[in-house]
């Protein structure tokens, strides 16, 4: 992983980073209150009302910025286009291969496609470090997932769902890594996620239409949606695009690994389910991970270029 250690704002960039992971941490727990409503409807109602807010409280910056915008047309439209297919696939991915090994695919696969995308447009180098780091988070994941495993119903058809899985990692490292570009020519961090964002929101408002109606049927339902939308999608994404204007994409994506842990406790402490050893063994893994990222290098390793 790229090493900023001493950059202004990166401690604010981690802690932003890790709020943003933690209320994304309590979507599965949230869910868990409209059993009623389609998957894809929440995962819709998420992001697009939570991006469309995000614009709204961004217009004033949104408007100063579009010359900026404009030149970057491609940028913007990509990261929109990914913000709208992630919650599609990532939902999906649930729905065919299980919520465990979606979640799993889903989360686990971004920082490596990330740091790809670091690698092969921007020439940011792969560390040792990085890929220690990434080693553990991910095997952390897989623990986790395989801990989780016995909650599943039955999945029926796992490696669509892979599939679908590894689209949602791809494209929340696009979106994360297209709202950190616009940042860096010259977007305020606001402006550049409220853009991405709601221009997202919009192209996932058609599917809200036709499958948001549960929302409806029961006040639960509704305020479920609410907080999604409120909670972990729009202020989130505020500490998230925070993040990302002082941070790698690619350590930002690993980061949210912590998601998982979070999700794992919740469902223990609120919806009553049990995690084994091994699912505790991931968690360890994932915190690692966390603190192997994060804590500062040794200057002799930095001075032998043995790390990022």
């Amino acid at each position: 992983m790229t090493s900023e250690i001493g950059q202004p704002g990166r401690g604010a960039g981690v802690v932003c980073c890790l709020l943003a992971a933690t209320l994304w941490g309590t979507t599965g727990t949230a869910a868990t209150f409209a059993p009623g409503v389609p998957a894809v409807a929440i995962g819709a109602a998420a992001m697009g009302i939570g991006g469309v807010l995000q614009a709204l409280i961004a217009l004033r910056g949104i408007r100063a910025s579009l010359s900026v915008l404009a030149r970057h047309r491609l940028l913007l439209g990509l990261g929109a286009l990914s913000v709208a297919l992630y919650p599609l696939a990532f939902y999906a991915s649930m729905r065919l291969a299980g919520v465990t090994i979606g979640t799993v695919i889903s989360i686990g696969s971004a920082p490596a496609i990330s740091a790809l995308i670091e690698n092969r447009i921007e020439g940011h180098r792969l560390t040792l470090r990085w890929g220690i780091g990434a080693a553990l988070g991910i095997l952390g994941m897989a623990l986790l997932g395989v801990a989780e495993g016995g909650h599943e119903s039955l999945a029926p058809n796992v490696p669509l769902g892979i599939l679908l899985g590894l689209i949602a990692g791809a494209t929340y490292a696009l979106y994360s890594w297209c709202a950190r570009q616009l940042m860096q020519h010259g977007v305020r961090s606001r402006a550049a996620m409220g853009a991405t964002f709601g221009l997202g929101g919009l192209l996932l408002m058609p599917v809200l239409v036709v499958t948001g109606a549960p929302f409806l049927d029961s006040a639960t339902n509704l305020a479920v949606g609410a907080y999604m939308a409120i909670v972990p999608m729009f202020l989130g994404y505020v500490a998230f695009g925070i993040a990302l204007s002082r941070i790698p994409s690619s350590q930002a994506t690993t980061l949210s690994l912590f998601e998982p842990v979070v999700a794992a406790c919740l469902a223990i402490l609120i919806v009553g389910e049990r995690l084994p050893a091994i699912g505790w063994w991931g968690v360890g893994l994932i915190i690692a991970c966390l603190f192997w990222t994060e804590l500062p290098v040794p200057r002799r390793w930095r001075r032998s270029g043995q790390t990022g």
